[in-house]
This record gives structure tokens, C-alpha cells and sequence, in this order.
């Protein structure tokens, strides 16, 4: 059994790969020569499939799951979990924005005892500014409404123990939310710190379109309060209207009755029609997800694997889910 795994969750990376396998590699020979490469495909349009089989087959450490399709980096993360056989796991990006010069330092604290080792982004000047508001933001909107607390510039780099990983995989959900989902379990973790690098190649996948439904999906996995907080407005707007009623007879009792302007009363229709509308539109999304959670589809299918001597079939089917939950 490897003592580390590496995953690699990969979309189109065909530009990054070459530069990616030897500088990781680099690295974790100064760790320890028994290391696997769990490579993930998420259903590449490129080359970067035959470029993986071509390392796999120089290097036997590397192994690559191919997935039938693009199922999103979410998904592709929970597969390389599922493969993982080493007794420590680090997920790590193709895009080397990573630096994997920090896996020592988690180790060398997972060989300490810590279970869990976090690494928090020290610096992310090599992201556009609009980026870095749009994160901070996010952060500090998921550390107001999601229980528990998700660390603020933490992603999904981080040192698992083999007890953390298999807490993981006993969670069945199908709208996955990892960094959600590894603050959900516990476990007391330590920190390190690193300067975010730039891309090493190729191009990012993500656009604000995919970050802003990506926020959706940590707020209505992990926090119930949108659908809470429409109890409350509407109270409050019934308080409201009751007053105003009260208001408007007493005002008709002493001065008699006026006809109400046309525009007063198109405005007061289309805010409240307004409202009625962005709640039904939260109820949605939580509805939404509850339709993906009960047909209870697998989150993944396997179309191939190099070197995964575990079973890909068993790992990505709903049965496994509902016994891991019992």
C-alpha cells in the first residue's frame, strides 16, 4: 500500500502535464519512494488521456481513472478519493497554482500525529483582482450562513489521513461541495501557509458563471438559512401591512375617503410580486437538489482505468453510498 497519494483531478491539462508530473515527482522523492499518482480525467476534449497513458506507462506510480464523461471537479475529486489507497491523500491541482514544494511541511506534520493538515493561501496576488474580491467575498458569505465554518482561503490542497478519507466516503450526497464537506466531518488540523503561484499552463476552466453556482451549491448544502429567512420577511411584511391597514382606517374615519395614485399602487404590487418571486426561486434551488439526491443516481461512471487494482464499478454505485451510510 503507498504511504501518499496524489490526486489530480484533470480537465483538458494536455499543455501542463509534462511540467506537472516532473516537478511533483521532484518533490515527493525527498518525501518518500512510496507514492501513488491518482489521475483523474474528467472527461478531457484534448490529449490529455493519451498523454496519461503514456505516463502511466513510464511509470507505473502514475495511474489514471477515466471517467465517461465530464462530471465536474467535484465529482472527479470524489472518484480520486474513492481510488486513494496510500495512508495520507493530498488533492492538488494540474495548474501547479499549488506549489507542490508544500508537501513536506504537511507531512512532516502528519507524521507528527495530525490527522488533517490545511494549506491556507498566503498571498494571491497572482489572481485577478476581481477574483480575489469575488473569493473573499464568497468566504465571508459562507462563514456567516454555513455551519460548520469553512477556513477562509483554504481549498481543496490539503493532507488527509487514511481516517479522514474513509469519513469522506461515507458521505452519499450527489450535490458535492468538498470543502463542505471536509469542514462537515471535523478533526482537529494544523496550518501551513503558501504564496499561490500563477497557472503553469494552459487555461482556466472556471468562469463567474460556474463560481457563482458553485456558491449556490455551499450554501444550500450546508446552510438552511435562505429558506429561513423568508419565514421571517414575511412576518415582518404581514406586521407591516397590518399596521398600514390600521393606519389607512383611521386615516379614512378622520378625513374621509381619497382614490390612491395609480403609480403608488403599481409599485407596491410589483415589489411585493418581486419578493414573492425570489422566494419561490430559493425554494427552487433547494428543491432542485432535493430531485438530484433521490433518484440516487452513482456519481460517477468509469470508462477505464490504468493501473487501479481496486473496483471502479463498486466505487461509483449508489449501493456502497447507502451501506457506508448506515
Amino acid at each position: 500500500m503507498p504511504t501518499l497519494s496524489i490526486i489530480v483531478p484533470m480537465y483538458n491539462e494536455e499543455e501542463a502535464l509534462d511540467g506537472f508530473f516532473k516537478r511533483v515527482q521532484r518533490v515527493l522523492q525527498t518525501v518518500t519512494p512510496s507514492y501513488e499518482i491518482i489521475c483523474v480525467n474528467d472527461g478531457s476534449r484534448d490529449l490529455t488521456l493519451a498523454r496519461l497513458r503514456q505516463a502511466a506507462e513510464r511509470d507505473d506510480r502514475i495511474k489514471v481513472v477515466n471517467l465517461s464523461r465530464n462530471f465536474g471537479k467535484e465529482i472527479a475529486l470524489s472518484a480520486g478519493l474513492d481510488h486513494a489507497t496510500g495512508d495520507a491523500v493530498i488533492p492538488i491541482d494540474a495548474d501547479l497554482q499549488d506549489p507542490p514544494e508544500v508537501i513536506p511541511l504537511m507531512v512532516a506534520k502528519w507524521r507528527a500525529g495530525a490527522k488533517l493538515v490545511l494549506a491556507k493561501r498566503r498571498d494571491r496576488s497572482s489572481d485577478g483582482w476581481l477574483k480575489r474580491i469575488t473569493a473573499n467575498g464568497a468566504y465571508w458569505l459562507f462563514s456567516k450562513l454555513t455551519h460548520p465554518r469553512i477556513p477562509q482561503n483554504v481549498g481543496d490542497f490539503r493532507l488527509m489521513d487514511r481516517d479522514v478519507v474513509n469519513a469522506i466516503k461515507r458521505l452519499p450526497e450527489r450535490s458535492r461541495f468538498m470543502k463542505g464537506l471536509f469542514a462537515w466531518i471535523g478533526y482537529e488540523a494544523e496550518t501551513v501557509e503558501y504564496d499561490r503561484e500563477a497557472r503553469f499552463a494552459g487555461e482556466t476552466k472556471w468562469n463567474y458563471w460556474k463560481l457563482w453556482n458553485f456558491a449556490l451549491d455551499g450554501i444550500t448544502s450546508f446552510s438552511s438559512l435562505p429558506l429561513r429567512v423568508w419565514s421571517y420577511l414575511g412576518f415582518g411584511v404581514s406586521l407591516f401591512a397590518m399596521a398600514y391597514l390600521g393606519f389607512t382606517i383611521v386615516k379614512t374615519m378622520i378625513f374621509g375617503l381619497d382614490v390612491p395614485g395609480y403609480a403608488s399602487l403599481m409599485s407596491v404590487i410589483l415589489f411585493f410580486n418581486g419578493v414573492l418571486l425570489v422566494g419561490i426561486g430559493v425554494i427552487g434551488e433547494y428543491l432542485a437538489r432535493i430531485f438530484t439526491e433521490v433518484k440516487a443516481r452513482p456519481l460517477y461512471i468509469v470508462s477505464e482505468t490504468i493501473g487501479v487494482e481496486t473496483d471502479a464499478s463498486a466505487s461509483a454505485s449508489p449501493e456502497l453510498h447507502r451501506r457506508d451510510a448506515i
